[in-house]
């Protein structure tokens, strides 16, 4: 397992992060006990959660299995989704945030939560609200970085320096979706990300599945059949026809799907870790050999070829072809 330093925290993680989304939900309490004994013989040291999955039973076992090696482990978790009935549960009002992270502190059974994440973008409350409150658990010690999760570029760049002209504890972490069949981080998160110095953990590097491998095959199930959002999400790439490709480009190269899509995520720069997840150990495994998987970039390259190119966040096409203005 590859090590890599979190954006600018000084802190040491594993370069692929377990998700543990599924951890009460398609896997009980004994499967999830079995993945995430699995992820720590393979290494990792970096899990990822959130107040919603499984309506909370996901941090419950999560806290759980980290019962006693707690400090040796760099957890996560994350607010602002919907968590009830209630009007007020959901966004990311100091009231929200402050009621929210005491009940992720209790599920996972410790002090502190290593990253907190905001986990979409509320436009409610002034963003000085929402920013103040999370300096305010810093302070407290309540959790150690603060992050951001499904921001545009521009709202995380504001946010930093709004964190830097008040004195507040900056944004650390950000938490994109990426993957070869969903490349907009490309265009600003990924660089802007570069360029600040910030730590970020991609989630859904296999498409919700699409580059398994799996789908295009007689009777596959997963999530993209059975998941709404998740058809209506990949729609287009299934369309496309980018599965179909990467499926051959992984046959002809002798490596299975899920690790060479795993391994093209982790191979970004700007990556410090994807996040991976799985409901059983089969699932699981492939994934994880993408961990000692070394991709180079002529391979990053011919894989990136097999979808449509992403453009540049000006449409000026010179910029990317290097024959623009000021050529070097």
């Amino acid at each position: 397992m590859q090590y890599r330093l979190l954006g600018r925290t000084g802190v040491s993680v594993s370069a692929l992060c377990f998700g543990a989304m599924t951890f009460g939900r398609e896997a009980d309490a004994q499967a999830s006990a079995r993945l995430f004994a699995l992820c720590l013989d393979a290494g990792i040291n970096f899990f990822d959660c959130a107040d919603i999955y499984a309506d909370g039973r996901s941090e419950e076992i999560l806290g759980e299995l980290i019962r006693g090696r707690r400090e040796e482990l760099v957890i996560t978790s994350k607010v602002g989704m919907p968590s009830g009935p209630d009007r007020n549960a959901l966004g990311l009002s100091r009231r929200y945030i402050m009621r929210q992270v005491e009940t992720s502190l209790r599920r996972l059974g410790t002090d502190t939560i290593d990253v907190y994440f905001c986990h979409t973008y509320d436009d409610q409350p002034h963003p000085h609200e929402t920013l103040r409150a999370l300096d305010d658990l810093v302070r407290q010690g309540k959790i150690r970085y603060a992050g951001v999760s499904n921001w545009p570029a521009w709202r995380t760049a504001r946010a930093l320096g709004e964190c830097e002209r008040l004195g507040l504890a900056p944004i650390q972490v950000v938490q994109p979706m990426y993957s070869l069949v969903k490349r907009t981080a490309e265009v600003e998160i990924l660089p802007m990300a570069a360029a600040e110095g910030l730590g970020v953990i991609s989630y859904s590097p296999l498409g919700g599945g699409l580059l398994s491998g799996k789908y295009g095959l007689g009777g596959a199930e997963g999530r993209l059949t059975s998941n709404a959002m998740y058809a209506e999400r990949y729609a287009a790439a299934m369309a496309e026809g980018a599965a179909g490709r990467f499926a051959e480009y992984a046959r002809t190269k002798g490596v299975h799907p899920v690790t060479l899509a795993v391994a093209w995520v982790k191979a970004h720069p700007a990556i410090t870790a994807p996040i991976i997840g799985a409901r059983s150990v089969e699932q699981l495994e492939p994934a994880l050999a993408a961990a000692d998987y070394a991709m180079g970039s002529a391979e990053w390259e011919e894989i990136a070829a097999l979808t449509p190119p992403v453009p540049v966040a000006t449409d000026r096409d010179e910029e990317r072809t290097g024959k623009g203005m000021f050529p070097r």
